[in-house]
């Protein structure tokens, strides 16, 4: 259908000249209608231009930003400028009705096999049965026989055109009959399952699905044009959501004296209030324009990644098409205005590759943020996040309040979401442009490389888009979208769950669907303000198809409403590692994630679940604690163990100054631990911390052997866990408020004098085993290269362990939810252990020689 210069590109109509001429433009409704008069497929356009896909006379732009002039469209009109107003009314109307004789085209092209179809259904061998016909072909007749009679009488119209000429009724007429789009719409998803469940079995009706014969229009050299059927029933709700844009643009040239005006502006109402009431199930993937081979250019995939611009971190928002990726950043409008993309650069898909084993390019230098202060972030977001709970609770009506505390919350997520992804994602152009982003998962990362790869097997052709064509794909954006927000909690809804603050019991058990032996583990992953953060991991069960880790694991939840899960395939060779791929190297094999429903999980019974992922199935099983049960200490009744016994009890009975438990642990990280990426941070295996925990509280002589062949980062939990059962945290209940004060003093001299003075009035049991563990802590920190554990990683992983509020504290009234209680107390908690972390060392005889100097009293 389309006429082709010598570049490739589709000739200017007549009408699409006209429009051009007369600096057409669509302002005062929804998008930019450039986006709406796109072509869906090569064969259609919008409602109000001809076949061909709207071009203007202006250059190319190639993704590398070099222009190139196409040949001049032949068939141009002589004469400048066109009179406006009736006469523009006018050529609207012969646009639309241009592209309404193709619609009823393609609406008789689906009906000619319905017959012959209903006329087998009848007969002992049926190619479909009557119910499947009528589930595909459903309201089909009823919608051509509507725009055909509607056709016949605005074709006169426009063929004896005057200014007196009245076309408004037609119009009313039309929209009062969409309710027959109400109903295809509604069964539209159904009539796509049935065809596509009829092509399988049956060759003979895919051929029939694949290759539907449309006429084109009368004055047209094409006779035909082949199409899917499935490309057919989109139309459609194509249509239906760009029929009212052709009121708008009547309207806009109909002056309000004019008979038509009031029948239009009822007609946009009827039509407007239609759309609304079916804009959620209209497919959100609309067409945005067609790619070079005539076919749809359809959104796949998008998603707010971090860019890596000139050394500095930019979010944009990618969308992946059919054929080309693309990279926009939201402009800034004026106030009441719609939101708008600029394109940054895009990328045909014939011509993107990723990073190669052998690309010696190095990556360049990246801003971050130190560590402290992305957790400070997160800090600060539970504090304003209470702050608008205790606006709302107090219903003083000062919604200007809650604007601003939003707006301050939404600053600190933004912030935190641009800083806190580190595993990159780079891509290339055969033309030598590079782009690298910034990924907080590899989840992620696997997610954008898969879609793409698999796009990447059709036939895919280089393109080069010509200013206008960049215009209108960069205006699509907005409408085809499907992720609209940044993932930030002050994007949500207030009814929305807040997410689940505790800990998460999870046990992985076993995994089917693997077609080759491979020596396989897996990863968990949990949502925390917005991106995804590793948490656990499996062992290597080895050379097998079917796994049976049936490991447990604890993972603490911090507004959380995700769980990830990732199956790897270990690669041992170390000449195939990817300095792309940061610290992982291995094969995803598959990748799945399950919503975190409160009201599933935090039952007291385990919940078991299967999550599917490119046929391999993964079991597993999980229940959850609230952060608030979790803080409740149980002291144990059995005075001859170790856990759950107060630490004087514990050093009396071993006649020693720190734990055994303690130093062996230590001990133990110290060998084999302190370059494991992650440590105290990454989950143990549950069973073997549990089979840590019974052998110290029953001092078997197996202890050390045990300890020599367990994971380490059971070793690793099975110490935090220790402190955590201590009947009172370490630091004590008693001096918990004294640190919360001392840590907020502002002057350094003073804040010296106070910390110091609290750590004196610790008991020694309490005081050496913390000085102790603060030693082991700097050790492991200084291995932060390697092991990723900064000081500020360490304490947010101990703070809250080590210095908890007494359960007469969390009962309080003003903390009693779980997040309140996370936002109110952990920073401090950190803060204390961070401040003890960075001091120069401390010596508990310099302690005690002091304490002579200072009262004693709290």
């Amino acid at each position: 259908m389309e006429r082709l210069s010598t570049h490739g590109l589709p000739r200017l109509s007549w009408i699409d000249t006209l429009y051009s001429n007369f600096n057409y433009n669509t302002d005062g409704y929804e998008g930019d209608g450039a986006e709406d008069r796109k072509s869906q497929d090569g064969s259609e356009t919008m409602p109000f231009i001809d076949e061909s896909p709207t071009m203007s006379p202006q250059l190319c732009v190639r993704p590398d930003g070099e222009a190139v002039s196409p040949t001049p469209p032949e068939g141009l009109l002589a004469g400048g400028d066109v009179e406006k107003g009736l006469e523009m009314k006018k050529l609207v109307l012969s646009g639309f009705l241009a592209s309404e004789e193709i619609y009823i085209n393609q609406l008789e092209a689906l009906l000619l096999p319905m017959r012959p179809l209903k006329a087998a259904a009848t007969t002992s061998k049926p190619m479909l049965t009557m119910e499947q016909i009528d589930n595909i072909f459903y309201k089909i007749q009823d919608i051509y026989e509507i725009h055909k009679e509607f056709y016949d009488a605005l074709f006169p119209n426009i063929q004896q055109w005057d200014d007196k000429v009245t076309v408004g009724h037609l119009f009313q007429k039309l929209a009062s009959q969409l309710g027959v789009y109400k109903a295809f719409v509604d069964n539209y998803k159904m009539a796509l399952e049935t065809l596509e469940k009829c092509s399988q079995p049956t060759s003979q009706f895919q051929k029939i699905s694949e290759n539907v014969k449309v006429k084109g229009p009368k004055d047209s050299k094409d006779c035909t044009t082949t199409v899917t059927m499935e490309a057919l029933l989109y139309k459609p709700i194509d249509r239906v959501t760009r029929s009212t844009l052709v009121l708008h643009d009547l309207l806009k040239h109909t002056p309000k004296e004019h008979p038509d005006f009031a029948l239009l502006q009822d007609a946009l109402r009827i039509s407007q209030n239609f759309l609304s009431s079916i804009n959620e199930e209209i497919d959100p993937r609309r067409t945005a324009v067609t790619t070079p081979k005539g076919e749809a250019r359809q959104l796949v995939k998008d998603g707010f990644l971090v860019e890596v611009s000139e050394g500095s971190r930019k979010l944009r928002h990618v969308f992946l098409f059919t054929d080309l990726l693309l990279c926009a950043k939201m402009k800034k409008t004026s106030v009441g205005r719609n939101q708008q993309y600029e394109c940054k650069w895009y990328i045909p898909l014939a011509d993107l590759m990723f990073q190669t084993l052998d690309d010696s390019d190095s990556c360049p230098h990246v801003q971050t943020l130190p560590e402290h202060e992305i957790e400070e972030m997160k800090i600060k977001i539970s504090v304003i996040k209470s702050e608008i709970q205790k606006e709302k609770k107090a219903q003083k009506g000062q919604s200007r309040n809650v604007d601003r505390l939003r707006k301050k919350m939404n600053e600190q997520e933004s912030c935190l979401l641009l800083h806190s992804p580190t595993i990159p994602f780079r891509i290339h152009s055969k033309h030598g442009k590079s782009y690298l982003f910034l990924l907080s998962s590899d989840y992620e990362r696997s997610e954008w490389r898969e879609s793409i790869q698999k796009l990447q097997k059709k036939d895919l052709q280089s393109c080069v888009l010509s200013t206008l064509e960049l215009q209108v794909l960069t205006s699509s954006c907005f409408k085809l979208r499907t992720v609209h927000n940044i993932p930030v909690t002050s994007n949500k809804d207030d009814e929305e769950s807040p997410g689940l603050y505790g800990f998460l019991h999870v046990i992985v058990r076993s995994a089917t669907g693997f077609k080759e032996s491979a020596n396989l583990y897996c990863t968990l992953e949990v949502d925390s303000f917005g991106y995804f953060v590793s948490k656990a991991k499996t062992r290597v069960f080895r050379d097998t198809t079917e796994p049976q880790w049936n490991e447990e694991f604890e993972i603490e939840l911090e507004g959380s409403q995700c769980l990830r899960i990732l199956c790897y395939e270990k690669c041992y060779d170390k000449s195939k590692l990817n300095k792309d791929d940061n610290e992982i190297v291995d094969k995803i094999m598959g990748k799945g994630q399950v919503q975190l429903d409160p009201q599933t999980v935090q039952s007291k019974n385990w919940h078991v679940d299967v999550i599917e992922m490119n046929g391999i199935k993964v079991e597993f099983s999980m229940k959850f604690t609230s952060r608030d049960l979790s803080l409740k200490r149980t002291p144990s009744k059995k005075q001859s163990g170790v856990f759950g016994v107060k630490i004087s009890v514990v050093t009396k009975r071993e006649r020693s100054k720190v734990p055994y438990i303690v130093r062996q642990c230590i001990e133990e990280v110290e060998k084999r631990g302190i370059d494991e990426v992650g440590i105290y941070r990454i989950s143990g295996v549950a069973t073997d911390i549990q089979a840590l925990k019974a052998a110290f509280d029953t001092n078997t002589k197996d202890i050390l052997v045990m300890l020599s062949d367990m994971d380490i980062n059971a070793i690793a939990g099975t110490l935090k866990l220790y402190f955590r059962e201590l009947p009172e945290p370490l630091l004590t209940d008693r001096l918990y408020p004294a640190f919360m004060e001392g840590i907020a003093l502002s002057d350094p001299a003073a804040k010296e004098n106070c910390m110091m003075h609290l750590l004196r009035s610790l008991p020694d049991p309490n005081l050496i085993t913390f000085l102790t563990l603060l030693e082991h802590l700097k050790r492991v920190a200084e291995k932060e290269p390697v092991n990723k554990m900064s000081l500020h990683n360490l304490a947010t992983v101990f703070g809250p362990t080590l210095l908890r509020p007494s359960e007469s504290e969390t009962s309080k009234p003003h903390i009693t939810m779980a997040s309140d209680i996370w936002s109110h107390d952990v920073m401090a908690q950190v803060q204390v252990l961070l401040y003890y972390l960075q001091h120069p060392p401390i010596s508990f005889a310099e302690l005690k020689r002091n304490t002579l100097y200072f009262s004693t009293d709290v």
